[in-house]
């Protein structure tokens, strides 16, 4: 009786992958020839352990769940499908067709890495060759989603080696090398870019450096003349200070000077009983401007021709 519950979940779990994979025909052919072919299995094998009651009745229920969960999947209905098979794991946790088929509808829905989780788990509870293989490609699908083309080429390798024979495994492993190589060069370039982006930025950085060593330079030396012009205005004040420390009068000395130059410019004191320089000048000026007086008048009178009485003056 539980090989035959363990039959009904791998069945349940196959034909949840031919629906999302194959046209409506040919899943119900699949399902019959599969059927057939695990009643005839269940025949002829031995049972290899005793099942307890409570197994059959929780492997019972996870299959009824996985069972609603597809229905509801079929129908769109994702929310209420991811419920059902979150009950048959919850169930039953290493039940196969449940975290498969829950993987596949985190997928259709674009959840990504909780799709990739649930594959993951599907590898871990594996046990045939085919349902690694489909949990391999499904995981290379969801890489490939994600960008990772590398890792993608490594998991439909995977898969190719637990069925050789599957053409479109082998298909999107095409697909995934070429986008490999694409990542790589992209990779290549940018790594490119970034060092001559660097090597920009250090030479800028370099340049901006220098000027403003330069700028540096100019104001150490503007710093530099205005101190010493500052020093020279002092050294210079300095100067203009006494023994003491105390400011020269430069207009007091001025004047002092002034009065010196007028007074040896002024003419010298005549003594007493004596004519100074310049009355004797002014008394020789005008003596001769009496005689040129007197000449002229002379010259006058003897140019008419009249006798002059000369008066004499004693």
């Amino acid at each position: 009786m539980g090989y035959f519950i363990k039959f009904l979940t791998i069945i349940s779990f196959d034909v949840f992958y031919i629906r999302v994979t194959r046209s409506t025909m040919m899943r119900y052919s699949l399902f019959f020839i599969l059927l057939s072919f695990g009643l005839h299995a269940l025949a002829q094998e031995a049972p290899k352990a005793e099942v307890t009651k409570a197994d059959i009745k929780a492997q019972k229920k996870a299959q009824q769940m996985v069972y609603e969960g597809n229905t509801l999947l079929s129908n769109d209905k994702f929310t209420k499908a991811e419920m059902e098979y979150r009950k048959a794991i919850s169930e039953q946790s290493d039940n196969i067709a449940g975290l498969y088929n829950l993987g596949n509808s985190y997928y259709k829905n674009g959840l990504y890495d909780e799709a990739l989780l649930r594959q993951q788990e599907v590898l871990k509870h594996a046990q045939t060759k085919a349902q690694k293989h489909m949990a391999y490609h499904n995981i290379g699908n969801i890489l490939m989603k994600n960008k990772k083309c590398k890792e993608a080429v490594s998991a439909y390798k995977d898969a190719l080696r637990n069925d050789p024979s599957d053409d479109e495994t082998r298909y999107n492993l095409v697909l995934a090398q070429d986008c490999a190589k694409k990542q790589e060069q992209q990779n290549k370039n940018d790594k490119n870019k970034d060092k001559k982006d660097q090597d920009k930025d250090k030479k800028d950085q370099n340049k901006d450096k220098d000027q403003q060593n330069k700028n540096d330079q100019n104001k150490d030396k503007k710093d530099q003349d205005k101190d010493q012009k500052n020093k020279d205005n002092k050294d210079q004040g300095k100067d203009k200070k006494d023994d003491q420390g105390k400011p020269k009068d430069d207009k007091k000395d001025q004047g002092k000077g002034d009065q010196q130059d007028q007074k040896n410019q002024q003419p010298p004191k005549p003594r007493q009983g004596q004519l100074s320089p310049q009355q004797i000048k002014n008394l020789l000026e005008a003596m001769n401007n009496q005689e040129q007086k007197v000449q002229k008048k002379i010259n006058a009178e003897k140019q008419k021709g009249i006798k002059v009485k000369t008066d004499k003056d004693w």
